[in-house]
């Protein structure tokens, strides 16, 4: 894949450190297009000291131009997985989806889809902007999958996984179809496990639900739910506040996730069997899940108090930082929630601040 540098005036260069660079990399590139071969180990040479100039610079990690010439450099490397694994090091653009569409894409041109199809499902969990276009650009790929393979993309490509490869890609959908069989037997006994073969039957459409759906009515397994508003979103699901039958004293949860996932209903049931009483009311519960051919609808506990990202944000607002003794309890209590888990067997595979839900304890 081409990159294409802009020209630039002059008369910004000292305003610019990088500037120059650009500049005689462009031109380096210009020879390079024009036939002009000879030069090919110099320009590996400008990239590199281009890169090894800047990259502990805080003012380029964000800048596309800077991208952009770090993924030239990937291009001419033998050893491009650990350039791209100093990359997220050095937190280059980690925040843009570029980064993880041109390195896909990439990947993809080398035969290496499985390696391709992670990079989405990172860049997606992330939550790299503009994710939209991240996401249109993972559809175009697994549909390009699908007609390599001419069928089921995702199990095709888990399937082109090496056979003596040992360790085991917890993305992959091979293993979930796996995992979800065993448990199945168990899971069904579950209460609160409302399973179902149809798609979501109800007059609203669920992927209509956004920010602006306050008051709408959703009916799930017999129970009408008023939507009072958004209360989070991640890569593969949104989360509402809702009243039970409209009932103001009677807020949950609902978290809306398409394809439909049932993993996450087993680990809450698993926590209640594991965990001890004492330590249960530090981690979330599910009172039900309704499993549609198209959407899951879990329903949960409602913490009005938001997460821990919320707070840290809060102090972010008005230009300061939270309190070193808030700093501290804050991690005492999730390490104590990690040493919780870990004693039990269990490893929490998302464990960040948009996933911590503060709880003022009665």
């Amino acid at each position: 894949m081409a990159v294409i540098l802009p020209s630039f005036e002059d008369n910004t260069a000292a305003q610019d450190p990088l500037l120059p660079w650009l500049l005689s990399i462009k031109k380096a590139l210009d020879e390079w297009c024009s036939g002009n071969h000879s030069g090919a180990t110099d320009l590996d040479k400008l990239l590199l000291d281009c890169i090894t100039t800047f990259k502990h610079h805080s003012h380029y990690k964000n800048d596309l131009r800077f991208l952009k010439i770090w993924l030239l450099y990937l291009e001419g490397s033998k050893d491009f997985e650990k350039v791209f694994k100093e990359m997220e090091e050095t937190e280059i653009c980690i925040g843009h989806s570029l980064l993880y569409q041109w390195y896909a894409f990439f990947l993809e041109a080398k035969g290496l889809w499985q390696d391709a199809h992670m990079v989405y499902q990172t860049g997606i969990s992330r939550k790299a902007e503009p994710l939209e276009l991240l996401k249109e650009a993972q559809s175009l790929f697994l549909d390009r999958m699908s007609e390599r393979f001419g069928g089921s993309s995702l199990q095709k490509i888990d399937e082109f996984i090496e056979s003596g490869k040992s360790s085991i890609n917890p993305w992959a959908s091979s293993t979930v179809k796996d995992l979800l069989k065993k448990i199945n037997r168990q899971i069904i006994k579950y209460d609160g496990y409302h399973p179902s073969n149809k798609a979501y039957p109800g007059k609203v459409a669920l992927s209509s639900l956004n920010n602006s759906s306050r008051n709408k009515i959703v009916e799930i397994g017999g129970k009408k739910y008023q939507i009072k508003g958004c209360a989070g979103q991640g890569g593969f699901a949104k989360v509402f506040k809702a009243c039970e039958n409209s009932n103001p004293d009677d807020v949950v949860a609902l978290k809306i996730q398409k394809p439909a996932f049932p993993w996450e209903f087993y680990m809450y049931r698993q926590l209640d069997q594991r965990i001890s009483e004492k330590e249960r009311s530090n981690f979330g519960f599910a009172h039900r899940i309704h499993l549609y051919s198209d959407y899951s609808i879990l329903v949960c506990d409602y913490l009005p108090q938001g997460t821990l990202q919320d707070a840290i944000n809060s102090y972010v607002v008005i230009g300061k930082c939270m309190e070193e003794v808030l700093c501290i309890y804050y991690t005492i209590e999730m390490l104590c929630i990690l040493e919780s888990l870990h004693n039990v067997g269990i490893i929490h595979g998302d464990f960040k601040p948009d996933n911590l839900l503060i709880r003022y304890a009665r």
